[in-house]
């Protein structure tokens, strides 16, 4: 069975919030932060409802789920303050993670800042043999996440990956976290060539590292270098490109992990429609009426001229690239296309806007989506 669910909130009941958190979305896997991702405060491991949540995630048919190391843990600061903080911090991190009993803690590895990549990879490096020797009684692996490149961040090429694990000791408890927005970021064409991106992998860092996958969207082109996430299907990446990737053979098994972010005037995440979609039961999980609209979408687009998918890229474009447009209409693609749905009443007024934005994302999967389910 497809491994695919969402980030979701550690808060209130810890472990028990997050599994029903993550039930709601009909989510097989999650990801959590042990506390808030931009500070040391930190619930006392007895206070995580960790055998309700564990009792909960058998209910569901959880096996695995995936914990995120903070932000402000930079391994690769020159820093003395930084670098040691980095490094107690994490290793608290991981001992957590091994009493919830989650076997990966995702971590971006670090940026440079002042100095150089060469000092940056051997600086990370430095600091996992640290963390790494100080928590060998865990069997907690670090996973590198791939990164866009934005700044200073190491970790934007296959290439840096593999320089950091072989200066690594114990590399064994080194995996791999792949991000589809930052790999598209970075320059990586997994649109276009995704078997040969993972060979590329394979070849430098080897697949059998890859433990996590972060499903998500992005707001750029390739190469662009930014990491700004967008719901599935209404960024440069696109339904197709994703669904490829969630079901390549050579990443099976694995648990795939959405990030994308919140939308519409209330903020609500797209996470049950598109787990839906990527594992191809939203019929089952919506019914015959949820494929209805979105076909209803369809015939809606095709008679006002917009091609979803085209709309969506020429709008980001004009939000990049035109300052005075960007003032006179701040919104989103998704805003937009919402807007346009409501003005011109497509769907039942009864509809919550999160049901509304659930079937507008469902039709930027494209008619060939639609076809197939």
């Amino acid at each position: 069975m497809l491994k695919i669910g969402s980030h979701v909130s550690f808060s209130d009941k810890g472990l028990l919030t997050a599994t029903e958190e993550a039930v709601s979305y009909g989510s097989s896997t999650f990801m959590i932060y042990t506390g808030a991702p931009q500070n040391t405060r930190r619930k006392p491991i007895e206070d995580l409802y960790i055998p309700e949540g564990k009792d909960a995630m058998t209910s569901a048919g959880i096996d695995e789920i995936v914990v995120h190391a903070p932000y402000i843990i930079n391994l690769g600061s020159y820093k003395e303050a930084t670098f040691d903080l980095a490094v107690n911090f994490l290793q608290e991190e991981i001992r957590r993670t091994h009493k919830i009993g989650v076997r990966n803690i995702v971590l971006h590895p670090g940026a440079y800042t002042e100095k150089d990549p060469e000092y940056g990879i051997a600086r990370i490096a430095e600091g996992l043999n640290e963390v790494l020797d100080g928590t060998k009684e865990t069997d907690v692996n670090i996973a590198l996440e791939t990164m866009a490149g934005k700044g200073t961040e190491i970790g934007r090429s296959f290439e840096e990956l593999a320089a950091i694990i072989e200066k690594v000791r114990a590399n064994d408890r080194l995996t791999v976290c792949m991000d589809t927005c930052h790999m598209h970021d970075a320059g990586y064409d997994i649109v276009g060539d995704i078997d040969g991106v993972l060979r590329k992998f394979d070849d430098i860092v080897g697949l059998d590292r890859v433990a996590v996958v972060h499903v998500n969207d992005s707001k750029n082109p390739q190469g662009a270098a930014k990491d700004r996430h967008a719901p599935i299907g209404s960024g440069w990446i696109g339904f197709e490109a994703i669904d490829r990737v969630v079901h390549h053979e050579a990443l099976q098994g694995r648990p795939f992990v959405l990030e994308t972010p919140w939308i519409g005037k209330k903020e609500r995440p797209m996470y049950e429609a598109e787990i839906a979609m990527l594992r191809a039961d939203a019929e089952d999980r919506f019914g015959g009426e949820f494929m209805e609209d979105v076909e209803r979408l369809h015939h809606f687009y095709a008679k006002s001229d917009v091609v979803p998918r085209q709309y969506v890229l020429q709008t980001w474009d004009l939000l990049k690239s035109d300052a005075k447009a960007k003032k006179a209409d701040p919104r989103e693609p998704m805003e937009r296309l919402y807007d346009m749905i409501k003005e011109n009443r497509v769907l039942s007024e009864d509809y919550s806007e999160e049901q509304v934005n659930q079937r507008l994302t469902a039709s930027l999967a494209g008619k060939e989506w639609l076809a197939k389910v």
